[in-house]
């Protein structure tokens, strides 16, 4: 898809970023993170999302929880026509100065084995593998990486 990148706004994720893609969230950017689930989330004190706009249309949003100066990558999820596009590595780039600022010291998230796109992305950023949960999603094993931040 061809589109300004200089046109993309990455924000603090509300309950009207929620609204505004409640009804797609299923069908066209993931599966798992429901609207109660990122309900929840969006209303815990220990959670962070951000929402990544084009025009005023969510393309992409990702999330953290951080407990004293650590933190949990929940998820970067992106729409599925904005996919390959560097909108996750926008995310992430801005995830990262979000836990720079918070001074999260390490950093650890999950992500599917088969996963290539975001084991990648993960990677560039200087994420390494520390471990595997066998059979941890439906159909596959999850990679469990760490970042220790500077």
């Amino acid at each position: 898809m061809d589109f300004d990148k200089s046109k993309v706004t990455i924000t603090i994720m509300d309950f009207n970023d929620l609204n505004q893609i409640s009804d797609c969230l299923q069908n066209e950017f993931d599966n798992f993170w429901t609207y109660d689930i990122l309900k929840e989330e969006l209303s815990s004190e220990h959670s962070t999302y951000l929402v990544a706009k084009i025009d005023g249309q969510i393309i992409g949003f990702a999330g953290f929880k951080n407990i004293f100066n650590e933190a949990e990558l929940m998820n970067i999820i992106v729409h599925k026509s904005f996919r390959n596009c560097g909108i996750g590595n926008l995310l992430m780039k801005n995830i990262m100065l979000e836990l720079k600022a918070r001074k999260i010291a390490t950093v650890h998230l999950e992500v599917a084995k088969n996963n290539i796109y975001a084991i990648h992305l993960y990677k560039k950023f200087g994420f390494y593998e520390v471990g595997l949960r066998k059979n941890y999603y439906k159909n596959d094993d999850a990679i469990l990486m760490e970042l220790t931040i500077n």
